[in-house]
C-alpha cells in the first residue's frame, strides 16, 4: 500500500473538506536563492483559507495525528498526504527568495514587484483534467472458491410446499461448505472434471453410477422433489433452465404441471437418465452462473460423500483489502487502473464492497499482547472486488500481485502549474513568478486540487500559456 502522511490540517469552522485532501506523489525543490533549510509550516485545507496563511507563524506538524471530523459534517476526514510537506517547503522556498531579491512582502505593505533576474527554469500554465488517485496493493485471481457437497436426503416430497420452507436438506449444491454430505452408499463417483475446467449450464458437474449431474443456474439450491402439483419459486427456477436449454411446450411460472413434467422427461432423455418426469434435490447442482473448477476433492471409485469439488467464477477479478481510512475512495462504479507484474495496465471497476474486518495478529490471538496498554496491532480492512472487462488484457496471469490505482476524483478543464512553481507570500497566500516581456513579477493565486505533482490555480493574470518560474 502507498504510505500516507498522517498529518491533518483542520478546516476553518463551517468549511467542508477541501481540495487539498490528497494528491499524487510529487517532489518540490526546497531551495531557491539563499538555499534556506526546510521548515514545517501547516498547510491550508481549502483554496478559500489560503489567504490566512502566514509564514511568520508556523504550526507544529506531528507525524501520525489522525484526522478529525470536519465541522458541520459527521464524517471523519482522511489525513492529508504530501500537500502539507509540499506547502511547507514552498513557504521556506519563498522566504529564501525574499531574502535574495526582496521582491515579495517587505514589511507587509508592498505590492508584487518585478524580480531583478529570470528564474532558473520555466513552465507554462496548462489547461487539463486533474485526477486524484490512490495506489494500493491487490491480488489478481478468480475470487473465493465455494464447495460442492454430495447430496443428502431431500427434505420435501413434492407436496406443493413453498420454496421458502425448510431448507435443512440443501445438498449437492455449491456454497454449502461445512454442511454434512450424503452418507456412503449414495452411489459411486465415476467421473469428475479437471482443475481449471469451466462448467456451464446443462453441462456435467460430476457423474454418479455413470449418471450425469448437470449444472443449473439459480440463486438457491434444489432442496425437495419437484413433480406435478408442486408450486413455488424453485419450480420457476427449474422451468427457466429448461427453457434456456431449448425445451418448450410449457409456461414459465411457479406451477409444475403436466407440460412441465413432459419437458423434464425430454431433458432426462438428453441426459440418458430414466424419464420419470420428476426432479429430486440430487439430480442437479445449482450455481449463479458458469463455474471454473478450482480443486477436485472426490476421486472416481470413491463413495459419493462429503465435498466433491470447489469452484469459482470464470472471469479473473482483482481483490483489494483496503485500509478503512481510504473507505471514501471507493463505491460501486469507481474506476481504477490495474498494473500487472509485466508493467502492462488494464482498466477495472469496483463491483463489490464487503464489510470491514479486523485481522488479529498472532500476539493478540494468543493473548500475549499488552492488555493494559489499550493498543492493538489489528488493522481494519475493507474487502473490495474489481472486475476487468478486458480479460485478454490480463494476459496469461491466473494469479498475481498487482498494483491498483483508484481514481477518486477528477476536476475537468482547470488551469494547473507544477507544485514547485508555488511561492508562499509573507503576508499570507501563494503566488507564482510570472515571466513577462519586462522581466518577472509575482502574481497571487488561489489553489485547488493537487494531483500528479501539479496543482490547480486561478487568479488575475493567470491563463493558459502563461510562463511561470520553476526552481531547478
Amino acid at each position: 500500500m502507498t504510505s500516507r502522511d498522517e498529518t491533518e490540517a483542520p478546516p476553518a469552522p463551517g468549511e467542508p473538506s477541501g481540495a487539498l485532501e490528497r494528491h499524487g506523489a510529487g517532489e518540490v525543490s526546497t531551495e531557491r536563492a539563499g538555499g534556506a533549510a526546510l521548515d514545517t509550516t501547516e498547510a491550508p485545507d481549502t483554496a478559500s483559507e489560503l489567504e490566512t496563511v502566514s509564514s511568520d507563524e508556523p504550526a507544529s506538524v506531528a507525524d501520525g495525528d489522525e484526522g478529525e471530523p470536519a465541522p458541520g459534517t459527521g464524517r471523519r476526514r482522511r489525513p492529508l498526504r504530501t500537500s502539507l510537506v509540499v506547502l511547507a517547503a514552498i513557504t521556506v522556498t519563498a522566504a529564501a527568495g525574499v531574502a535574495a531579491t526582496g521582491t515579495i512582502g517587505g514589511d507587509g505593505g508592498d505590492s508584487a514587484g518585478s524580480a531583478p533576474a529570470g528564474p532558473p527554469a520555466t513552465a507554462k500554465v496548462e489547461r487539463t483534467t486533474l485526477t486524484d488517485t490512490e495506489s494500493v496493493d491487490g491480488n489478481l485471481g478468480y475470487g473465493d472458491a465455494t464447495t460442492v457437497q454430495a447430496p443428502a436426503s431431500p427434505s420435501g416430497t413434492g407436496d406443493g410446499q413453498s420454496s421458502q420452507g425448510d431448507q435443512s436438506g440443501q445438498s449437492g449444491q455449491s456454497g454449502q461448505e461445512g454442511a454434512s454430505g450424503g452418507s456412503a452408499g449414495d452411489g459411486i463417483v465415476t467421473w469428475v472434471p479437471e482443475e481449471g475446467a469451466v462448467v456451464e449450464r446443462g453441462e456435467t458437474v460430476y457423474r454418479v453410477d455413470q449418471q450425469r449431474v448437470p449444472l443449473l443456474y439459480g440463486s438457491f439450491p434444489l432442496y425437495r422433489t419437484l413433480q406435478s402439483g408442486s408450486e413455488g419459486d424453485d419450480v420457476e427456477m427449474l422451468e427457466k433452465n429448461l427453457r434456456a436449454l431449448g425445451h418448450k411446450g410449457f409456461t414459465v411460472d411457479e406451477t409444475y404441471d403436466s407440460a412441465t413434467a413432459e419437458a423434464v422427461r425430454d431433458w432426462q432423455d438428453d441426459l440418458n437418465r430414466e424419464e420419470t418426469g420428476t426432479v429430486s434435490a440430487k439430480d442437479a447442482v445449482v450455481a449463479s452462473g458458469a463455474r471454473r473448477v478450482a480443486d477436485v476433492k472426490a476421486s472416481p471409485g470413491a463413495a459419493l460423500s462429503g465435498s466433491v469439488l470447489s469452484w469459482t467464477g470464470t472471469e479473473r477479478i482483482v481483490s483489494v483489502d483496503l485500509d478503512v481510512q481510504f473507505e471514501d475512495l471507493v463505491e460501486k462504479g469507481t474506476k481504477a487502473t490495474v498494473q500487472l507484474p509485466d508493467n502492462n495496465t488494464v482498466e477495472a471497476e469496483v463491483t463489490d464492497i464487503g464489510t470491514p474486518s479486523t485481522a488479529q495478529s498472532d500476539d493478540s490471538a494468543s493473548g500475549s499482547g499488552d492488555a493494559g496498554s489499550g493498543e492493538s496491532d489489528d488493522k481494519a480492512t475493507l474487502p473490495v472486488e474489481l472486475t476487468v472487462k478486458d480479460q485478454k488484457g490480463l494476459g496469461r496471469y491466473q494469479a498475481a500481485a498487482v498494483e491498483v490505482t483508484l481514481k477518486a476524483e477528477s476536476r475537468k478543464d482547470v488551469l494547473v502549474v507544477p507544485v514547485a512553481a508555488l511561492v508562499a507570500q509573507r503576508g499570507g497566500g501563494y503566488a507564482v513568478e510570472v515571466v513577462t516581456a519586462d522581466g518577472t513579477e509575482y502574481r497571487p493565486v488561489k489553489l485547488g486540487m493537487f494531483a500528479d505533482s501539479k496543482v490547480e490555480v486561478s487568479g488575475e493574470g493567470i491563463k493558459e500559456g502563461t510562463v511561470v518560474g520553476v526552481p531547478k
